[in-house]
């Protein structure tokens, strides 16, 4: 305990103490201390309560120091049954899906029983503060009165009868505090002392009411100015508002103020917090938990189902394939290389290119994802609840998932919460719910985690950081009290209330208003500025980067000057200057025999990313869910024109209709090809009618100058010296004079096209595929396909013959002076670096002031 503390002096001033108040009130009434109650407003302060009656209370027997659902924990055991409200999220929405079903919502039952049962959750405290005889009756029938506002509206009508719906629930349910009301209850306890809190609580009225004269009210809220000012910080951003906060802690914690009270204002912040100080091996014990939803255990669960879906993706199948025990098999991971390089989203399509394929390597790949198959097929066909959940055991079971679940401890949270632990429950068979699809049942488990808390065991050391909300400060002594997230949005002076009632139906019923519930938030500010050692901190702004003010609650304490200002707590240190070495790689070791354009490409724009992604064969996973973009048209428009120009040979047609009609047979079948989805490549298809008019229309004028089609995306290989040039080219025409007419589709601005051959030596491309080509003399050209009033046009290089020549002399120097050790430097510069693979490699970012000289690979 904290000497000195005003929370000490709350409980144990000899004159008007809480403890004292309770010795006096027992003696003028001549009560006995164990058939005495004293109700305190939330669990953690029955802990304390005894500890301070320990300390300053009268010898002999203690008053029972009890929470309402506590107390009735202890008076008797109540278990649902029927249609009772549980508080078991996975019971509850099954109960609630019956109800719908017997109302006349029988087809959305599934979307709309979370919405009734979270209106039964706001109901039920309402309802149990009444005795079972009055909640049927007189209380039913004045909240059932509060649906019909509004009915005018089709929203409205339907709101109005989920509420319906939620009051005959809650009215007609039993619940575990009824034993509280009863008679039996009431002759075994003599007085009723309520320790109040911020906010009323309904039940407790009802049992003061019940107990009359015999129930005493004292107040736990500290009242008075603060002793001191409050500390204050203002913070960059998030991370540094954390890193802020974890220093305010360290602080506390080295001066001998333990335990440090951490007010939770935001989940993820919190968090950070907490991974901030346990890498200054400082475990935070969190009452508040968090939702059993983010776990790893329940992403775990979550990907098992997602990847039985049958449109599922084959990112959400290796999800689920590399969470199991066998995630790092060697199996796995040569599936993921083939689905990452065949681009493959939908993982039916990888089971269709599989069937079919003939490679001798897809042969363990087949039966693996066969097997695979064998378990996601038993997933498909919809059953009762009870039948979904020894299916959705077996299937972790199968993939070695269920093991790691049992043996984590928010693994055997999600098992509790979902019912999956077999007889813990009772008979399984008995678990209620009609018929479930996958996706239903998936969104039934989603929506259990989503309701459920995780919150980690406390160890057996008293902690010295305790993670806690605002409200759970009443009455608790810490050394010290830090409030990170004191900004407008986490820390508002007005709480929204929950649920979407009116503020006439929250007066009906016996919510918390808006003003009740700013008046409880700013008693609990108040309270926790009555800490000597309480600091505040606020973000100027988001992550984002969009402006964030301080909370109302603080800026009134600026008016005040209740605010003093500190010095940042970090300890600042002084980090030499280490810029990183200028590497200076050799690839001597590391020839290369096939050179292709992009490869040439890369050694000129930078010699070192040559060496990191050609030679060391560095590079990033392709992401297999990417949106379609203008690469995928790009590919989607080659294979069109390729198929259609291989059309166009076999069924030769001038009819400007017929052309139409064979390229739009060719757009199908390349859509089909590429497995492209018809909604995401939306876009480029309504721009396609331009683009496929504009070509036809340079085709004819194209035709026309003598040019004859010789040859879509042929595969060229040319031998040079010990190199061999390799490449697919878009195309090879043959002009009148017999010159072959190389062509190369672009898709990008006819500017950028013109700039590549102004400089025949600077254009690689074009000189690289006429090296291609065996003739001596030829012609190339960009061909720009696009959907603006220019349509396509040609951009020729006039130079390529030249540009060959130098291309090919450059080749043989460049890998000479490789093979004999010259150095890889990176060279890259503006967009070449921009986009590259290779930075993080080079650590270009972190080199020093001037590179050295040295002689190398140039550009």
């Amino acid at each position: 305990m904290n000497e000195g503390l005003p929370v000490q002096a709350l409980w144990c001033d000899p004159a008007n103490g809480v403890v004292a108040r309770i010795v006096r009130a027992l003696a003028d009434r001549q009560l006995h201390a164990a058939r005495t109650v004293v109700l305190v407003p939330y669990a953690q302060l029955m802990g304390v309560a005894r500890a301070m009656w320990a300390r300053c209370g009268s010898p002999g027997f203690v008053p029972r120091f009890e929470t309402t659902h506590n107390w009735a924990r202890s008076a008797g055991g109540f278990v649902p049954t029927g249609y009772d409200i549980a508080h078991d999220m996975a019971r509850d929405l099954v109960t609630a899906q019956a109800l719908l079903s017997q109302a006349g919502f029988s087809a959305e039952r599934f979307a709309l029983a979370g919405r009734v049962v979270e209106l039964a959750y706001q109901l039920a405290p309402l309802a149990a503060a009444v005795s079972p005889e009055v909640r049927g009756g007189e209380w039913a029938q004045r909240a059932a009165g509060v649906a019909e506002a509004g009915s005018e509206s089709e929203w409205f009508r339907i709101e109005s009868a989920l509420i319906r719906i939620a009051v005959a629930w809650a009215s007609t349910s039993g619940y575990a505090t009824d034993v509280l009301q009863r008679d039996s209850t009431r002759a075994q306890v003599d007085a009723l002392i309520v320790l109040e809190g911020f906010l009323a609580d309904p039940l407790t009225q009802s049992l003061c009411k019940l107990w009359g004269d015999r129930a005493l009210h004292l107040s736990l809220v500290p009242s008075g100015a603060p002793t001191q000012a409050a500390v204050s910080h203002v913070a960059l951003d998030p991370e540094d508002e954390a890193e802020l906060a974890a220093a305010c802690v360290l602080r506390h914690l080295a001066e001998g103020r333990a335990p440090v009270a951490l007010i939770a204002t935001d989940r993820a912040l919190t968090r950070r917090i907490s991974a901030q100080l346990s890498a200054q091996d400082i475990v935070t014990h969190d009452e508040t938990g968090w939702k059993l939803s983010t776990t790893r255990a329940a992403a775990t669960l979550m990907s098992a189902l997602r990847a039985c879906a049958h449109d599922a993706a084959s990112d959400q199948v290796l999800e689920w394939l590399k969470s199991g025990a066998d995630g790092d098999a060697p199996t796995v991971q040569l599936l993921e290389a083939r689905l990452r390089r065949e681009g493959l989203r939908d993982w039916l399509a990888w089971c269709a290119l599989v069937a079919r394929s003939e490679k001798a390597q897809d042969a363990t790949l087949l039966s693996f994802t066969e097997a695979i198959e064998a378990r996601r097929a038993p997933m498909a066909r919809s059953r009762p609840l009870a039948d979904w959940l020894r299916a959705l055991r077996e299937l972790l079971e199968a993939s070695g998932q269920w093991a790691l679940l049992d043996e984590d401890l928010a693994g055997g949270k999600v098992i509790g919460a979902l019912w999956l632990d077999a007889g813990a429950h009772g008979d399984d068979d008995d678990f209620p719910g009609g018929r479930h699809t996958l996706a239903e049942f998936t969104a039934w488990v989603r929506d259990v985690l989503e309701d459920a808390s995780f919150v980690p065991p406390a160890g057996d050391q008293a902690p010295k950081v305790v993670v806690l909300p605002l409200y759970q400060l009443l009455g608790r002594a810490f050394g010290a009290v830090v409030i990170p997230g004191c900004d407008d949005r986490r820390l508002p002076a007005s709480p929204e209330p929950p649920g979407n009632w009116s503020a006439a139906q929250r007066l009906e019923l016996g919510l918390a208003s808006r003003e009740t519930l700013e008046a409880a938030q700013r008693a609990a500010w108040a309270a926790a500025l009555h800490n000597p050692s309480c600091e505040l901190i606020w973000r100027q702004s988001d992550a984002s980067g969009e402006p964030v003010r301080p909370s109302p609650l603080v800026q009134a304490l600026q008016l005040d000057h209740a605010l003093q200002p500190s010095a940042d707590p970090r300890t600042p240190r002084e980090v030499a200057v280490q810029p990183t070495e200028y590497p200076t790689p050799s690839g001597a070791l590391l020839p290369l025999e096939n050179i292709s354009t992009s490869v040439y490409e890369d050694l000129r724009r930078c010699p070192y990313r040559f060496f990191a992604l050609r030679q060391l064969g560095l590079r990033s996973a392709d992401e297999l869910d990417a949106e379609v973009d203008k690469r995928d048209f790009g590919n989607w428009l080659h294979a069109v024109l390729g198929h259609f120009h291989e059309a166009l040979v076999e069924t030769p047609a001038q009819d400007a209709q017929e052309r139409i009609s064979l390229i739009e047979e060719a757009a199908r079948r390349a859509t089909k090809e590429l497995s492209l989805s018809e909604a995401e490549f939306l876009p480029f298809a309504a721009a396609w009618p331009a683009v496929r008019d504009g070509y036809l229309n340079w085709l004819t004028g194209h035709e026309a100058g003598g040019a004859v089609f010789v040859e879509a995306e042929p595969w060229k290989e040319q031998p040079l010296g010990t190199l061999r040039l390799i490449g697919r080219l878009d195309r090879i025409d043959r002009m009148p004079d017999g010159q072959a007419f190389v062509i190369d589709y672009k898709t990008e601005s006819a500017t950028v096209s013109k700039e590549r051959v102004k400089d025949p030596t600077e254009d690689t491309q074009l000189a690289f595929y006429a090296a291609l080509v065996a003739d001596d003399t030829l012609r190339a050209a960009y061909v720009n396909v696009g959907e603006k009033s220019s349509g396509t046009q040609t951009v020729e290089q006039p130079a390529v013959v030249e540009a060959r020549d130098a291309l090919v002399a450059g080749i043989i120097d460049d890998f000479t002076r490789i093979a004999h050790g010259a150095a890889l430097p990176p060279l890259g510069e503006g967009a070449v670096c921009d986009y590259c693979a290779a930075r993080g490699l080079c650590r270009k970012d972190f080199w020093g002031n001037e590179a050295p000289r040295f002689g190398g690979i140039a550009k």
